[in-house]
């Protein structure tokens, strides 16, 4: 399992995605499953995948090498797109034709064709956007009132989110908010676990802000993994036992 996360504020955008892979517990690795496509100055586009790896992988390389148009020979790609939109379209269109081709043959294994994207970024002359693409290659965008969104093991993650992320707030506290949902989670499933990818790029930049890795032992997310444990057992306590118990004595 896995699972990534994306925050569309008003100062821009966040993507986080852990890299844990496995198919049991004696088969566990480490997979990047956040691609970043950059063209200074111009374009900043991120797509986080979740799901059947060699699914994700193979529709990944599929846009990198790029989708022919049948009838006019010509060949798409997502760093060639005039707009979000029609780049988050490329990617619908991408997971439709690996599902074409290889669909058939997982379904007659027993595997289920399972995949997912986050997709974000800007390019010049249009608005940042974020998407959560689904395995049908249909796609819904993120909104003001709940400013993002998630793929893959998602429910851990998801209370401090709905708690915490306003539109209207900073970015970097929305990089925070959703480190804390990562931790959360890696809390309360082994099949999310470090390193972790992450992207901040502010609107309008057109250049990351942030783009780095987070491995185990990263001080910052050491020292936040533990003061959100402490908070949480100091929220706990201040809060008044339920007065539920019965009465005792005469």
């Amino acid at each position: 399992m896995t699972y990534c996360v994306g925050l569309l504020v008003e100062q821009g955008l966040v993507m986080i995605a852990d890299t844990r892979t496995n198919a049991g517990l004696d088969n566990v690795s480490t997979f990047r499953k956040l691609t970043v496509i950059e063209r200074p100055g111009e374009r900043v586009l991120a797509l986080a995948s979740a799901g059947n790896l060699s699914v994700s992988q193979t529709v990944v390389s599929l846009l990198d090498e790029g989708l022919e148009d049948p009838e006019t020979g010509t060949v798409a790609r997502l760093e060639d797109q005039p707009s979000l939109f029609k780049a988050a379209e490329l990617v619908g269109r991408a997971i439709r034709e690996v599902r074409a081709v290889h669909g058939p043959a997982l379904a007659e294994a027993g595997v289920t064709f399972d995949v997912s994207f986050l997709f974000g970024g800007q390019i010049r002359g249009g608005p940042m956007r974020l998407y959560m693409i689904y395995a049908a290659g249909n796609f819904i965008e993120c909104g003001q009132d709940a400013p993002f969104l998630q793929i893959g093991e998602h429910k851990y993650g998801k209370p401090i989110l709905d708690r915490a992320v306003r539109f209207d707030g900073d970015l970097y506290d929305a990089l925070k908010i959703g480190l804390i949902s990562m931790d959360s989670t890696m809390r309360s499933n082994i099949g999310v676990g470090l390193p972790i990818d992450l992207l901040v790029l502010r609107r309008d930049a057109f250049t990351p802000e942030v783009n780095r890795r987070i491995e185990a032992g990263e001080p910052y997310f050491h020292d936040l993994r533990e003061r959100w444990s402490a908070a949480l057992r100091a929220a706990h306590m201040a809060i008044p036992r339920p007065p539920y118990a019965p009465k005792r004595g005469g």
